[in-house]
């Protein structure tokens, strides 16, 4: 992968460096820079190959969590930045925590929430949008299950929403699980050319819920098992 340092960074900055196959981290909480990031072997989670874990499957029609977009970004944000056991260290720093605010006010980052039936949040992720890609930057997780039932609801919005690439940026065990792959970035760049043609609809409504609302659980298993 390749690295530059910068200092600085806007949401226009930002959106140029997605469109160009790049993304940013760094190396920790207090760093008071970003480097760029490019793979020479880049995940991707093929929305018409993403595996729904049959265990996933019983808690998503269990009702266990309802589920909401752009409603609390911030929260998800801060969320992704903490500490998690095996991870001391967060690559979200005050630049990039800035930065992605200011993306998801211009409206082309985006949160899906995962909230217990007591209103509390449960888990949530975090991405950015541009064409008919969504680039994915992070997840957690406070009740078990609650990020794997945001990135089951997410497919299912991206998928309803025409959108044809869903970046994880690497392969993890965890995210194979889920069918993600790794493709050369020769064969990413063609794919996120093909992607930032068109745009997709990130606040597709399917259930009349209101496009800031996601699908039941019931709903998510139903349009996954359509496919997967």
């Amino acid at each position: 992968m390749s690295r530059s340092l910068v200092h600085r960074l806007d949401p226009d900055m930002l959106l140029r460096a997605y469109a160009s196959g790049i993304f940013p981290m760094a190396e920790r909480a207090d760093s008071s820079d970003v480097f760029w990031v490019e793979p020479r072997r880049r995940g991707i989670l093929p929305l018409d190959g993403f595996h729904l874990p049959r265990s996933l499957a019983k808690v998503l029609k269990q009702q266990r969590f309802r589920f909401t977009v752009d409603q609390a970004f911030g929260d998800v944000l801060a969320g992704c930045a903490e500490p998690v056991p095996g991870r001391s260290e967060t690559w979200i720093n005050p630049l990039i925590h800035d930065a992605y605010l200011a993306l998801h006010e211009r409206g082309q980052a985006h949160s899906v929430e995962a909230w217990t039936a007591d209103g509390e949040l449960a888990g949530g992720l975090y991405g950015v949008r541009l064409g008919r890609a969504f680039f994915g930057e992070s997840m957690f997780t406070r009740v078990r299950d609650a990020s794997k039932a945001c990135l089951a609801a997410l497919v299912v919005r991206l998928r309803l929403g025409g959108f044809v690439l869903l970046d994880t940026q690497f392969l993890t065990e965890h995210l194979a699980g889920f069918g993600a792959i790794e493709i050369p970035a020769k064969d990413y760049r063609a794919r996120l050319a093909a992607a930032l043609v068109g745009s997709g609809d990130f606040f597709v409504d399917d259930e009349g819920l209101g496009p800031k609302a996601g699908p039941s659980g019931n709903r998510i298993v139903q349009l996954l098992s359509q496919t997967s």
